[in-house]
């Protein structure tokens, strides 16, 4: 039988997961407001690269405190398969997105993408033939209705539009791999550690993709610098890293589910900082997103003895 201590450890190390999973969330949420800030210096690609790139230092940085830290004897391996997927998932993510945003609204590809989990569950039951439980069925369909209500007064049906529909969901199919991949990556090795390995192989494929496709790679104004450093540490260093964080202690799954309150902060951010309209409707939508979350939340095993 599970002791009563037991129990408060397991439910201490719940809530700090969560918390950083949930302000990791905020912290990717905002990074469209630096995007639009540095759209005037840098293509959207280059923003992309910048955006994973700044943030190398400070991962380093976090690693080697990180290892510094870990009990002598420990095992280290550098860029272990799951890392090295993971970059590749993540460089797909961002590629895919901005492919997206240019051959579609804004908020057909902010939709689509908010398709991850439903990839996510699907590979765990499917590939990984893990069981998926009912709240977290149920979760998924509030959250995807609550997403839908954010941005479902922009959506456009437009058969012109199409292909960047489709962007739309393979962005969606990457992200989730990316939450799978980096579960898996973070049963051997630290957050700090995984988040930069894959952010070392994540810039290395934008610095190409940008340098093909877009003409402004290099930003030229303080603003569109300072823009660019913000979202490396905030969004790529803060968000992916709690990210990594949380995904050592809880499910995957679950975890994709929560991402859904980046696009809340994304709404409350425009709201705050450009002044964007947010309607009933929408904070409707945030409500959703949150019962989502909260029927999907994992329940502890009913003692044993």
């Amino acid at each position: 039988m599970s002791s009563p201590s037991t129990t408060a450890r397991l439910e201490t190390g719940f809530a700090s997961a969560f918390a950083a999973l949930c302000l990791g969330a905020v912290a990717m949420g905002i990074s469209p407001i630096f995007v639009r800030f540095a759209a005037a210096d840098v293509g959207s690609f280059a923003s992309a690269f910048w955006r994973v790139a700044l943030s190398l230092p400070i991962l380093y940085a976090w690693m080697r405190v990180e290892i510094a830290r870990a009990p002598a004897g420990a095992p280290r391996s550098s860029f272990g398969k799951a890392s090295i997927l993971a970059g590749l998932a993540f460089a797909g993510d961002l590629f895919f997105w901005h492919l997206s945003i240019l051959s579609t609204t804004v908020a057909n590809a902010t939709f689509f993408a908010t398709m991850a989990p439903l990839f996510v569950i699907l590979i765990t039951w499917l590939v990984l033939k893990q069981r998926v439980s009912r709240g977290t069925v149920v979760g998924l369909l509030f959250c995807l209705l609550g997403g839908a209500a954010l941005i479902g007064q922009s959506l456009q049906v437009d058969p012109a539009r199409i292909q960047g529909d489709l962007f739309g969901v393979v962005t969606a199919f990457f992200f989730g791999l990316y939450f799978l991949t980096v579960g898996e990556a973070r049963k051997t090795a630290g957050a700090a550690q995984v988040t930069f390995e894959a952010g070392v192989v994540t810039s290395a494929v934008l610095l190409v993709i940008a340098v093909l496709f877009d003409s402004r790679v290099v930003p030229h104004t303080w603003e569109g610098a300072m823009a660019l450093a913000a979202m490396a540490f905030i969004s790529q260093a803060g968000g992916q890293g709690l990210l990594a964080i949380a995904l050592g202690r809880l499910p995957a799954v679950f975890s994709s589910l929560v991402i859904f309150l980046e696009a809340v902060a994304a709404a409350v951010f425009g709201w705050l900082i450009l002044n964007e309209a947010l309607t009933l409707v929408q904070s409707l939508g945030g409500a959703l997103i949150l019962i989502g979350i909260w029927a999907a939340r994992p329940k502890p095993e009913a003692p044993i003895g």
